[in-house]
């Protein structure tokens, strides 16, 4: 089993920068596949970005693309969420997800590939 704990949420106003972090505990995830992804109220999950073991490849939404980066430390068991000029659109819980399994990349965007998840943190931006 794998234990996710995300942290680094809180307000903001636009315009400003975040970081997420989310530590696993319990089995290695080292070579696991991490990604992030956010649920604002209302609305179905979405997928924000992941990251291969070896950190050599990323994903991101478009959403998100050029404002977020997503970076990890295998050292620490940590995945890292950079967001800078954050809006309003932000809104949301993040949930980090880890999975375990080999895909092309491509389904890495689909929740359904991942394994594990954390109970999410709450990131506000107010405009």
């Amino acid at each position: 089993q794998v234990q996710l704990v995300e942290s680094g949420g809180g307000l903001v106003q636009a315009g400003g920068s975040l970081r997420l972090s989310c530590v696993a505990s319990g089995r290695t995830v080292r070579n696991y596949v991490m990604g992030w992804f956010r649920q604002a109220p209302g609305k179905e999950r979405e997928f924000v970005s992941a990251i291969t073991w070896s950190g050599g490849t990323t994903l991101y939404a478009d959403s998100v693309k050029g404002r977020f980066t997503i970076s990890r430390d295998n050292a620490k068991s940590t995945v890292y969420l950079q967001m800078n000029s954050l809006k309003p659109d932000d809104t949301a819980v993040y949930y980090c997800a880890a999975s375990s399994r080999t895909y092309s990349i491509r389904n890495y965007y689909s929740g359904n590939a991942y394994d594990y998840w954390g109970q999410g943190t709450q990131v506000t931006v107010s405009s």
